[in-house]
């Protein structure tokens, strides 16, 4: 999968309980190297340096570099600075929660809504416009995303984006195949994060999944399984797959329905 000493760069680090972290670690577990992209200085004093996880050596230890995806001018210089890398991951999303999700979809804050795709869609395409020039013999890049092909309360705007991402998923596979670099999307299930937490409703979606989900699924555990399936999508079994949106959502999206008990295995 992960070659040893291959080089991958993670963005949208917040925390250990990040997806990002995740997939960062995983990578490392197959002898590849990580190098970690967070928000600003801020982000990392604020949420990152007060994990009570990791020891101030172990932290240390981590390259973490700094960029800010709503601006075009940071994300070419993090690509200046990287050197050359196999793959990149995209885990970056935002949205106002007081204006773009909730109970009531429709919202006078367009401004808000123009900010939430810039960093959770347009800002994979940049990424991809400038990551492509460290990755003269190909690669892969990953971007996250959630279940667009239905409706959910309270994500409103978020789901909308994601629809878009995936769309933008396809459009550069399409484009970047002769730079023999692939672009997948990774389709999770609700995910226990402290970007979920802003989500309102969350707790809803989590309860609606123990409902619909054929295999039971575990909103902290499962992340593992996600960071499993982004690092094989980073690696060289993954080949010839790209312009895909794979879910690892327990199969939530593949049936109708509430699960009988009937169907639902022996605790």
């Amino acid at each position: 999968m992960i070659q040893p000493n291959e080089v991958y760069l993670v963005m949208g680090l917040l925390d250990t309980d990040s997806i990002a972290y995740s997939i960062g670690k995983t990578i490392e577990q197959f002898g590849g190297k990580v190098i970690y992209t967070v928000q600003s200085e801020k982000f990392k004093r604020v949420f990152f340096d007060r994990s009570p996880d990791l020891t101030d050596e172990q932290k240390e230890r981590m390259s973490i570099m700094f960029c800010d995806v709503t601006r075009e001018d940071e994300v070419q210089r993090l690509f200046e600075q990287t050197g050359n890398l196999a793959g990149i991951v995209h885990s970056i999303a935002y949205a106002n929660p007081k204006t773009c999700l909730g109970e009531e979809f429709h919202t006078d804050a367009q401004d808000d809504i123009l900010l939430s795709y810039k960093i959770s869609c347009m800002s994979l395409a940049c990424v991809a416009r400038y990551g492509c020039a460290v990755m003269p013999d190909g690669g892969s890049i990953v971007t996250m995303t959630f279940d667009s092909g239905r409706a959910y309360s309270y994500y409103n705007w978020m789901g909308v984006h994601k629809a878009a991402l995936e769309a933008l998923v396809r459009a550069l596979a399409r484009r970047h195949g002769k730079d023999l670099i692939r672009v997948n999307a990774v389709s999770a299930g609700p995910l226990s994060t402290k970007a979920a937490t802003h989500i309102p409703g969350f707790g809803e979606l989590s309860h609606a999944w123990a409902q619909i989900s054929p295999l039971p699924w575990d909103e902290k555990n499962d992340k593992q399984e996600v960071a499993n399936l982004a690092v094989f999508l980073l690696g060289h079994y993954s080949k010839k797959i790209t312009g895909q949106t794979i879910f690892v959502d327990g199969g939530a999206s593949a049936v109708g329905g509430r699960m009988m008990p009937h169907e639902r295995p022996f605790e």
